[in-house]
C-alpha cells in the first residue's frame, strides 16, 4: 500500500485510539501476511563490491550503500541512483510492513551484473531509528517540507557521481513505486542532468487516488475476511475520502482518522506529491530520454490501467510486463500452500536481462 513520507502516525482523539490501531493492524496484516518458509531463493545479478557512504541532503546526514560492479574499465563504469517508494522505506527496499521486501538492493545487484554502479540511501524517516540524531527525531515530530526529499535526491546523486568507479556523464535514475515520480522530475530537480530512466512499479496517475484505491481494496478484503467489522469498514473508506477531500481543498484534516495516514505531519507532503499526474511528468521529460518500465501482472498496488495512462506520456519507451510479479518485482502465487513471506520468493528473473538490454542500448 501506498503511504505517506514518513511512519504513519495513529491520530486523533483519545476514544478514537483503539479502533485507530485495530483498522492499521489489520491493513498492515494484509501486507506482510505470514506464510510457510521454504528456503530462500538466490538472489538476482551479483553483489558486486560495495561501502557505505554518509553525506549531507535536505539539511540532514543521510546514509547510503554504493555498490560497483567488479571492472578494470579505465574511464568508469555507468552509474545508477536508486530512490525508494512511499513511506519510510529504506535504502533497500523495506519497510516496517515489508521488512525483508529488497526491492533497491536486488535492484542494485541486478545493476552491478550489468556492469552498472548504483547508490540507493535512506531517505529522512527511513533506515535505523537507533541511528537518527535529535535533529531527525525533532524534525519527525512536525511536518516537514516536501522540498527536502528533492535536496536528498539531488544530494545522492552528486555523491553517486562523485564516486571514483563512475562516469558522469552515464547515469541512470531507478525509481521503484512512488521513487518513480521522482525518477521523472529528476532533469528538473538534478543541476544539468538528463539521466536515463528505469520506472519500476510506478504510478500511473495522482497518489491520492492511488492511496484511495489501494486502502478500499485493502479495507474489502479485511472486511470480506472478518479482520474489519463493517463499520469499522464504512468508517476507514469514508475517514479516507473526507481526507483526501481536505487535503486537495487545502483544508484542516478531519478528527479521528482511522486509517492513521492522514496526519498533520503528512498533509503538506500529501498535497505536494498529489499534485503530480504521472502523465504529465513523462510527456514533460526531455526528448530522447531512455526510459524502461517494469510492471508485474500481480501487483496489487498498480493497475494494468495505471501502466497505460502513464505509458500515454512516455513516447518511445520501453515497457516489460513481468508475469506473476508483484509490487515488490517478486514472483506471487496465491495457490494454497505457497510462500507469502517476501524473502521466500524469488525476485523476478526477467528483470535481468530487460535491464541489461536496456543498459546495453543505452550508450
Amino acid at each position: 500500500m501506498s503511504t505517506p513520507a514518513r511512519t504513519p502516525v495513529v491520530s486523533g482523539r483519545p476514544r478514537h485510539r483503539g479502533r485507530s490501531a485495530a483498522v492499521v493492524a489489520a491493513l498492515t496484516l494484509l501486507v506482510s501476511a505470514c506464510g510457510p518458509t521454504d528456503e530462500s531463493p538466490d538472489p538476482p545479478g551479483v553483489s558486486g563490491a560495495e561501502r557505505e557512504l554518509s553525506f549531507e541532503g535536505g539539511g540532514f546526514t543521510v546514509d547510503g550503500t554504493f555498490t560497483s560492479p567488479r571492472s578494470d574499465a579505465e574511464n568508469g563504469v555507468p552509474g545508477a541512483l536508486i530512490i525508494s517508494g512511499s513511506g519510510p522505506t529504506d535504502r533497500n527496499g523495506n519497510s516496517a510492513a515489508r521488512p525483508e521486501a529488497g526491492t533497491n538492493h536486488n535492484l542494485s545487484r541486478v545493476l552491478s551484473a550489468a556492469g552498472v554502479a548504483s547508490l540507493r540511501y535512506d531517505k529522512l524517516g527511513s533506515g535505523d531509528p537507533a541511528t537518527w540524531d535529535d535533529e531527525v527525531t525533532d524534525a519527525l515530530e512536525k511536518p516537514v517540507e516536501p522540498e527536502v526529499f528533492d535536496a536528498q535526491m539531488a544530494a545522492a546523486y552528486t555523491e553517486l557521481v562523485e564516486q571514483p568507479e563512475v562516469d558522469p556523464e552515464r547515469t541512470i535514475v531507478v525509481g521503484h513505486s512512488e521513487g518513480a515520480l521522482f525518477a521523472l522530475r529528476a532533469h528538473e530537480v538534478l543541476d544539468g542532468a538528463e539521466p536515463a530512466l528505469v520506472l519500476a512499479a510506478p504510478p500511473g496517475t495522482r497518489m491520492l487516488d492511488v492511496i484511495d484505491r489501494q486502502l478500499s481494496e485493502q479495507v474489502r478484503t479485511a472486511e470480506a475476511q472478518g479482520s474489519l467489522s463493517d463499520s469499522q469498514a464504512a468508517q476507514t473508506l469514508s475517514d479516507t475520502r473526507m481526507a483526501r477531500a481536505a487535503v486537495r481543498g487545502g483544508r484542516d484534516l478531519p478528527e479521528g482518522d482511522t486509517t492513521g495516514l492522514f496526519t498533520p505531519q503528512n498533509q503538506e507532503y500529501l498535497a505536494w506529491i498529489d499534485a503530480f499526474d504521472p502523465p504529465e511528468l513523462a510527456a514533460g521529460l526531455p526528448p530522447r530520454t531512455p526510459v524502461l518500465v517494469l510492471w508485474g501482472d500481480e501487483d496489487a498496488q498498480i493497475t494494468r490501467d495505471e501502466i497505460d495512462r502513464l505509458m500515454s506520456g512516455l513516447e518511445g519507451a520501453e515497457r516489460v510486463d513481468l508475469a506473476g510479479i508483484d509490487h515488490v518485482l517478486r514472483e506471487f502465487d496465491d495457490s494454497p500452500g505457497a510462500a507469502v513471506l517476501d524473502a521466500d520468493r524469488e525476485f523476478s528473473p526477467e528483470v535481468a536481462p530487460a535491464v541489461t538490454e536496456f543498459v546495453d542500448g543505452l550508450w
